[in-house]
């Protein structure tokens, strides 16, 4: 069963999202929040596998709820759900540790997709957040990363997880573990969001 909690101040998008997780086999929306601090608090009680996050919020944003909830607990995946597509505030984002960025109109089939390949390990994005991310990115001929370490890198930043990534390479998935624990080391960077936050910043990859 796949645990999901969801901050969001629209009631109606609320129930909607509550609705479309409950309904759905292996899926459970244990919890609901209106507000970043009423979540972060019911959050850091009762941690769900996943948290859905909006970004304009009453109070605190979802981009500092996420940074308070990271700063406590580092392994928590937290999914942005949002209408807001902003080149800034998507880089903020990921900086601040989402390990995925979902535009309000995705399909809900997608959207239930995008929470299976987050608990997989991957980093899903809406197509035009995706596109905008690809635009971005520029080779740079002082990355210290080795070519596979590039490709690993580049498909990470794409939001594939680890066995899809070992599937496009034709590798194992104990051999990409190897290659991001050294991009991870390279970049000194401790997650998968971090990792793909500096490729985002620094344009590592060129896709």
């Amino acid at each position: 069963m796949l645990h999901v909690a969801i901050v969001e101040d629209d009631p109606d998008i609320r129930e909607s999202l509550a609705l479309l997780i409950n309904g759905t086999p292996g899926y459970s929306c244990t919890q609901t929040y209106g507000s970043c601090e009423k979540g972060v608090k019911g959050i850091l009680k009762d941690p769900p596998d996943i948290i859905l996050m909006d970004i304009e919020l009453p109070g605190i944003s979802g981009i500092e709820g996420i940074k308070i909830l990271k700063e406590k607990m580092p392994e928590l995946d937290i999914l942005v759900l949002t209408i807001l597509s902003d080149h800034k505030i998507v880089f903020e984002a990921l900086c601040a540790g989402a390990c995925g960025y979902l535009m309000k109109d995705t399909p809900p089939a997608q959207l239930l997709e995008a929470l299976q390949e987050t608990r997989d390990g991957g980093a899903p994005m809406s197509t035009r957040i995706a596109r905008m991310v690809v635009q971005s990115f520029q080779i740079t001929p002082q990355t210290s990363l080795t070519a596979r370490e590039t490709e690993v890198l580049t498909h990470l930043c794409k939001g594939k997880s680890y066995k899809m990534i070992a599937d496009s390479l034709f590798i194992s998935e104990e051999t990409v573990r190897r290659h991001i624990k050294n991009i991870y080391r390279k970049l000194e960077v401790h997650s998968k969001s971090e990792a793909v936050a500096k490729a985002f910043k620094e344009k590592l990859v060129n896709l």
